[in-house]
């Protein structure tokens, strides 16, 4: 056991002190090749671990949705008639207040009958307080709605009607309305009519064809449907691209879910298997790439010193012993190559949010876990390990007499 473990001593101090002098160009390709491929997984394993946690915010596309408990993604756009959120107004301007947060504003949805000049029909009515920036909500535009809640006056609902309304295609449609028609709902008081601001294109329900909208001041819709005592609306959006507020939005209520969305018809990716199917196959690539450069690269090296191994063997130093120094430079090699894609792995991370950031408007891709530190390092040894028998098989088969000769 001390004899092995002195040739393995004489492996690493052989290898390294190569490296040292720059003596062979092989050993530093396959330093860095081994450091290209870990450093590589580690960021692909990075974005898998943003994945996995649920983090991944893209951009104005995905939003945070505070709903009731027992809610789903599927349940979002349509979740008329059933459990509400109360305080909704103080609640959004509590969100507001965070700096992490873009805009927060309270969904309500109702069912909306409408009065014509013939017969009354009905369409879909969003109660929200539109951001100044004039995000889209729910598919529609909101530039042309004033900025807040005018009509909710710090809770005594005695502000200014404003009465606009953006309304969709498929609503002006059904109700027949032009750009400046006055909209009439039915129950309503003398002063709590609405005027089409705005005709646009939108899709509530993400796909399934367009659905007849309108979007209006979430206090002047409280008002019409008599939800203005509790200040209830079914869900609370949460506009932001930093991840680490989630936990306050669970927070927010008791018994609530928050939800991440792509707009209204996007799936949850942190429960799908794609994060486990990313990290494994960067795993079996690393693996991959990382065993065939190191062996090819140490077997030609092995090769080029088969006279030094002929000495060795002349010396008493038997092929077991040959094949454990062997062993001790591929494992060197990886190990170093390990180390180093680690850290350039870590930084990778960095580089890849600070890029995203630049040119996606999104916070963070990438996350990373203190086990990436050991991962990385750990895979390079898996490396090591199966790169060492064919750079060993050729030390065993290097025929002493002959080289010697």
């Amino acid at each position: 056991m001390g004899k092995r473990s002195s040739h393995f001593g004489v492996g690493v101090t052989q290898t390294v002190g190569r490296l040292r002098t720059g003596e062979s160009r092989r050993l530093l390709l396959s330093v860095c090749g081994v450091a290209l491929a870990v450093a590589l997984m580690i960021s692909v394993t990075g974005v898998a671990v943003n994945l996995a946690g649920g983090s991944t915010i893209q951009g104005d596309d995905v939003d945070y949705w505070i709903v009731p408990d027992g809610g789903s993604v599927s349940s979002v756009a349509v979740s008329v008639e059933g459990p509400q959120l109360g305080a909704v107004h103080e609640t959004t301007a509590r969100l507001q207040a965070d700096e992490r947060v873009t805009f927060a504003t309270p969904v309500e949805l109702q069912i909306l009958q409408i009065d014509t000049d013939t017969t009354p029909e009905y369409v879909f009515a969003a109660g929200v307080i539109p951001p100044e920036s004039g995000e889209r909500l729910l598919g529609l535009p909101t530039n042309q709605l004033t900025p807040g809640d005018p009509h909710y006056a710090d809770g005594e609902y005695t502000g200014p009607w404003t009465g606009e309304a953006i309304v969709s295609g498929a609503a002006a449609e059904i109700v027949g309305l032009e750009r400046g028609d006055t909209i009439r709902p039915a129950r309503a008081g003398q002063n709590q009519t609405f005027t089409t601001t705005a005709i646009a294109d939108g899709d509530l329900s993400g796909g399934v064809g367009p659905v007849p909208l309108i979007v209006v001041h979430a206090s002047e819709l409280q008002t019409l449907t008599n939800t203005a005592r509790q200040d209830s609306a079914d869900q609370i959006l949460v506009s932001t691209n930093d991840p680490t507020v989630e936990s306050t939005l669970a927070a927010a209520y008791p018994e609530t879910q928050v939800l991440t969305r792509a707009g209204l018809g996007g799936e949850d990716l942190s429960t799908s298997s794609l994060p486990v199917a990313v990290a494994v196959a960067a795993l079996i690539a690393t693996v991959a790439i990382g065993t065939l450069f190191v062996a090819t690269l140490v077997g030609l090296e092995t090769i080029a010193a088969r006279e030094m191994i002929a000495v060795q063997g002349a010396l008493g130093i038997s092929t077991s012993s040959q094949m454990v120094i062997v062993f001790a430079q591929t494992l060197t090699i990886a190990g170093l190559g390990g180390f180093i894609g680690t850290l350039g792995g870590v930084a990778g991370l960095q580089v890849l949010n600070v890029g995203a950031t630049i040119f996606g408007s999104v916070s963070q891709i990438a996350a990373f876990h203190p086990a990436l530190l050991a991962y990385g390092p750990g895979v390079a040894f898996a490396i090591g390990v199966l790169a060492t028998p064919y750079p060993a098989w050729i030390a065993a088969r290097t025929d002493q007499l002959e080289v010697l000769s």
